[in-house]
């Protein structure tokens, strides 16, 4: 089970998640989103659960909990949204 983690310390690391999300069960993956250019965390992060009912239980035991004197908050992730092409519709304009 995939589980989304926000509003974390920028102190908080990989390491801490995996002890703290342990405790509910097994931890396949924990990994700190940063940001591309600086490297700097950017204050969530994806936990792998290797059970889907171990995740609901961390999310239900840890959600609104602090951690690093942050009051973070702990999800089921949703699948990543593919990205318009508005962004992009320059592409698609021929010129005749």
């Amino acid at each position: 089970m995939n589980i989304y983690v926000s509003n974390l310390s920028y102190h908080t690391s990989e390491s801490d998640l995996r002890e703290l999300f342990s405790a509910y069960g097994e931890v396949n993956s924990a990994k700190i989103i940063t940001d591309r250019e600086t490297g700097r965390p950017r204050g969530f992060a994806f936990v792998e659960m290797a059970q889907k009912e171990e995740g609901q239980r961390a999310i239900q035991g840890l959600n609104n909990t602090s951690v690093d004197n942050f009051d973070i908050n702990v999800a089921e992730a949703r699948p990543r949204e593919e990205r318009s092409q508005s962004r992009n519709s320059f592409q698609s304009y021929k010129r005749y």
